[in-house]
């Protein structure tokens, strides 16, 4: 590359911790604070190597089923949401819960729930061994059909076609999402959409943002984890709208120096479960490389927050006038 041309970032926004995800990681600190350590959490409270691990500093224990956790605990659940399955292992181990569940994937479950309950077969658009997908399916497991990616529709088996509704898991890509749908309605002519979209909010608005950045980008960065649905997606999408190249890493020492030889622009953006001191890391990496110039492509504007899970509201409430 010239020494002439001028290195510059195209810094994606929005990017970063949406509002389910601040919710989660927010209800996990105040725990640890309302009730003292340990608190344990079923699965990863988000897919982030970094929060996981700092959340374990504050002393919050990561286990993998609801067996784990000792008798008459405290148990987070994950932003992605469980099965009804769940929380009747944990009330038989006398366990007291806290749902973490992102409002937008509750919103799933309730569509899930409705829609069986009216003898709808319903196919579920998502990745087979996802968390929210495996949460979503435990609503009501007879009657949804998990259709990983439009390769699978030909091997859906339903039925009655008159009744039959589409969701899906809300991490995923909308392009892939509806080429799946589009291939759904081929073969089921009568197939009911959802009453909303089930795609949220943030993982709609990283895509757009990367949409626009990824023509002019020689590299894209995504600063996400690899078990990050979204994260995940974030480069594809990158790569699919045009950048010449695109890395998915959870820190700055992950970025090999080999990868901005010969580039001139630099898009960055992060997950919708990444803080943003991680970002703020790869700033100053690609800073000291001589990439100072940040410019900001915005695509939206995020104003929403959700209120903290009911029994941490509950409980800090009755602290709160405790003190009065």
């Amino acid at each position: 590359m010239s020494t002439s041309t001028q290195r510059r970032v195209l810094l994606a926004a929005p990017r970063g911790y949406c509002a389910g995800v601040d919710r989660a990681v927010i209800a996990v600190e105040k725990a640890l604070e309302q009730y003292g350590a340990p608190i344990y959490v079923r699965k990863q409270i988000v897919h982030n190597k970094y929060v996981v691990q700092t959340l374990e500093r504050q002393g919050a224990i990561f286990v993998d089923e609801t067996e784990e956790v000792p008798e008459g605990a405290i148990v987070v659940f994950s932003a992605h949401g469980v099965a009804p399955s769940v929380h009747d292992e944990a009330e038989a181990g006398k366990l007291a819960t806290i749902d973490a569940t992102c409002p937008l994937v509750t919103k799933v479950h309730k569509e899930a729930r409705r829609f069986a309950d009216e003898d709808y077969d319903i196919l579920l658009i998502g990745h087979e061994g996802h968390e929210e997908v495996i949460g979503t399916m435990g609503e009501a497991p007879d009657r949804i059909h998990l259709v990983d990616g439009a390769e699978d529709v030909e091997n859906v088996r339903i039925r009655d076609e008159s009744k039959l509704v589409w969701l899906s898991q809300t991490t995923l890509s909308v392009d892939e999402t509806m080429e799946t749908v589009g291939a759904l309605k081929k073969r089921f002519p009568l197939l009911v959409s959802p009453p909303s979209d089930d795609i949220c909010y943030a993982t709609q608005n990283r895509q757009v943002a990367v949409k626009q950045l990824a023509p002019e980008a020689d590299l894209l960065i995504v600063v996400g984890s690899k078990n990050s649905s979204n994260s995940v997606r974030l480069v594809e999408v990158g790569l699919e709208y045009g950048a010449k190249a695109a890395h998915l890493v959870d820190f700055a020492e992950e970025i090999d120096p080999a990868w901005l030889e010969g580039v001139g622009t630099v898009g960055l953006t992060s997950g919708a479960s990444v803080p943003e001191i991680l970002v703020d890391g790869v700033l100053e990496l690609l800073a000291s490389h001589g990439f100072e110039d940040v410019r900001i492509v915005k695509t939206a504007e995020e104003h929403l927050t959700f209120s903290l899970p009911k029994e941490l509201r509950r409980d800090l409430r009755a602290e709160a006038a405790g003190k009065l």
